[in-house]
């Protein structure tokens, strides 16, 4: 898992033919510590697609860049490129379905 701060931001998700997915989260926010574990499992289970996190609190310039007005939301990035995002938690299965559809 890699955490994004705007230095290294261009770098870890400008990979190209590989799926790249950015949990927006916070330390105070529910939701965003419910959906960790499942966010963790997947990213030991799926080696081909690439986690990432960017705490707002820390990185408030990223969570502007992509607009983001609630958490957890959480971006699919291909070559560099936003393809979808989802705002809210999902379960582990629903995080899964999601993945696969961007595959």
């Amino acid at each position: 898992m890699v955490y994004l701060t705007k230095s290294n931001f261009e770098a870890e998700t400008g990979v190209k033919d590989t799926l790249v997915l950015i949990d927006f989260w916070a330390e105070w926010c529910g939701p965003c510590r419910m959906i960790a574990p499942a966010y963790a499992e997947l990213a030991e289970e799926m080696p081909n697609v690439k986690f990432c996190k960017v705490n707002v609190d820390d990185e408030p310039e990223l969570a502007n860049k992509f607009r983001i007005s609630a958490i957890p939301t959480i971006a699919f990035m291909k070559n560099g490129a936003l393809v979808d995002m989802s705002v809210g938690y999902l379960t582990k299965s629903q995080l899964e379905s999601k993945i696969g559809a961007n595959l």
